[in-house]
């Protein structure tokens, strides 16, 4: 998948988070590391009153996408590794990093 088209489905992926679509969200991830990728990474629940992505790109096999939330608790930098499952690309893993980090888009 090129970048451009990975964007695309960041981009739609990032909007189920803002919207509280969160089983169209889930939907996007590899259903086998469900709960696990959730450990240790702080993530939007509930309200996001902003975003912006600052990053998206290729990394060999996987797909990178990084951006910081904007909620009522503060500001949280989520970083998703993308995979290819299936004939689908997926989101394999969360990771934070410093929401003033990231790398511009």
């Amino acid at each position: 998948m090129s970048v451009e088209d990975f964007r695309e489905l960041y981009e739609r992926h990032v909007g189920y988070v803002v919207s509280g679509d969160m089983k169209s969200a889930l939907a996007d991830m590899v259903q086998a590391n469900l709960p696990a990728v959730f450990d240790g990474v702080t993530v939007p629940r509930g309200d996001v009153d902003g975003f912006e992505i600052k990053d998206v790109r290729a990394d060999g096999d996987r797909r990178i996408g990084e951006t910081v939330y904007t909620t009522p608790d503060g500001t949280i930098g989520l970083r998703s590794i993308w995979e290819r499952h299936d004939g689908r690309w997926l989101a394999a893993a969360l990771e934070n990093f410093p929401a003033e980090g990231g790398r511009p888009a």
